[in-house]
């Protein structure tokens, strides 16, 4: 019912990207002002992998619960509850005087994050018919792509590093993208739609009434209660498709992650200022709009799988490329086609695991997904420092490299292959319209009422 409800009226959909544009300007423009914070605080390329990968500890155990509970209920509360931890997370990360309550408010933040991406995707997947989500994810994602076009450019403006006013710019940065959080609660209203059990009418702007008996609706509402909790992690795990899905999106995510928070670094290496890596974040995100505006083109000439795949191997040697020593003009070059290449994992990756996923638990499934990507973006940044400590800071890009061509490795051997939309069925046989008709024979009437005698 709420999937036929959001097929005609899609500005449920736009008031959506809007609010998700905004707190992800606020994370996007927070990630890059935590780094250049830290830095200001006598970080080494190891305290601040560490610091990245606090972000995404706490959301890696509140992941499932909250699937679990959206599966049950309403996804608006839960994005409101996101959008606020969001902005305590990075209000409490500009006052922070140490490295520990750094992590600490920095980890808040990627819990609020985490709580407004499942309550969102979950309002895209039950409002989207099957036709429609490769085409909704793709536009929900933009506002992604959106807020990291805006954040990291508004990060390198307002951070400087000159005459040591790093720390105090750096903690504007994050203050200023507190209020920029706060702004996506101006726009959660009518984006989830009135839940209609079976057996009820509603017209647009009226309470929904029930009709005949309310019997079979209370049974086959209190039925549909009790199945999110029958289906079983392992179960959703084990479903082909969902965890090539769930490996993607790690991958791409931890690129973007780790491109976010270690560009600023190899900025400093580099001699290049943060308003020019600001720019630079922003032309990767630009990238990811375009991509998504063709996404449903590429998917009818190429199929999703190859897609998929062939974005993801592109995508790798992109990252390893990131390690030489190219000039300004050729990492923009290359970020730009990379963030074409990385624009196509995060859309693809919710359709495969919605699509794979049991009907009743695919809240559960998108939270075992973000799991995924809470659990690379605590693992990558940390092995990143560890690695950017030992092998220098190009090093982290070529694992990020090595990542993304095993999730296309894995992509395509056990991808869901695709349905084969663009071949038209064989024609069949053609039914004989008439029967010849002989000459001197009259035809047969089309009523059918022959001469019975």
């Amino acid at each position: 019912m709420a999937a036929r409800a959001g097929a005609g009226d899609r500005r449920w959909l736009l008031r959506l990207v809007i609010a998700f544009a905004f707190s992800q300007a606020a994370v996007s423009m927070a990630r890059p002002a935590v780094s250049y914070r830290a830095l200001a605080l006598g970080a080494d390329e190891r305290a601040v992998g560490v610091i990245a990968g606090v972000y995404a500890l706490l959301p890696l155990f509140a992941a499932v619960p909250l699937g679990r509970r959206t599966d049950r209920g309403r996804c608006v509360p839960l994005l409101a509850v996101g959008a606020v931890l969001i902005g305590v997370g990075c209000g409490l990360s500009g006052t922070a005087g140490s490295l520990a309550a750094l992590a600490a408010w920095s980890g808040v933040m990627g819990l609020g994050h985490l709580c407004f991406v499942i309550g969102a995707q979950s309002i895209v997947a039950r409002r989207s018919s099957p036709a429609e989500q490769d085409r909704n994810f793709g536009h929900f994602t933009i506002g992604a792509s959106l807020g990291q076009l805006v954040g990291p450019v508004a990060a390198g403006l307002l951070v400087s590093g000159h005459d040591g006013a790093m720390g105090r710019t750096s903690a504007l940065a994050l203050v200023v993208s507190a209020g920029v959080a706060a702004v996506s609660l101006t726009c959660l209203r009518r984006i989830e739609a009135p839940v209609i059990p079976a057996g009820t009418t509603a017209g647009p702007g009226k309470k929904p009434k029930r009709r005949g008996k309310t019997e079979p609706a209370k049974k086959s509402k209190s039925k549909s209660k009790s199945k999110p909790g029958k289906v079983s992690v392992w179960r959703i795990l084990r479903t082909r498709g969902v965890p090539s899905g769930i490996l993607v999106s790690l991958a791409v995510l931890s690129a973007t992650d780790i491109l976010t928070a270690y560009l600023p670094v190899v900025g400093e290496e580099r001699g290049i200022s943060p308003t020019v890596i600001g720019v630079l974040l922003s032309l990767r995100a630009a990238a990811a709009i375009a991509c998504r505006l063709v996404m449903t083109p590429m998917i009818q000439r190429m199929g999703r799988t190859v897609l998929l795949t062939g974005s993801c191997l592109l995508g790798g040697l992109l990252c390893a490329g990131i390690a030489l020593p190219v000039p300004v003009w050729g990492l923009a070059l290359m970020l730009v086609a990379l963030g074409f290449c990385l624009g196509v994992g995060q859309p693809l990756s919710m359709t495969t695991v919605v699509r794979a996923a049991p009907e009743e638990a695919r809240s559960t499934a998108l939270a075992l997904r973000l799991t995924g990507n809470r659990l690379g973006q605590v693992a990558a940044p940390a092995s990143a420092g560890l690695v950017a400590g030992v092998a220098g800071t190009g090093a982290p890009f070529m694992m990020l490299g090595v990542l993304l061509l095993g999730a296309a490795g894995l992509g395509v051997r056990s991808t869901p292959r695709d349905p084969a939309p663009a071949k038209a069925p064989a024609p069949a046989t053609p039914a004989p319209a008439k029967a010849p008709e002989t000459p001197g024979e009259p035809p047969v009437p089309v009523d059918g009422r022959t001469d019975r005698h």
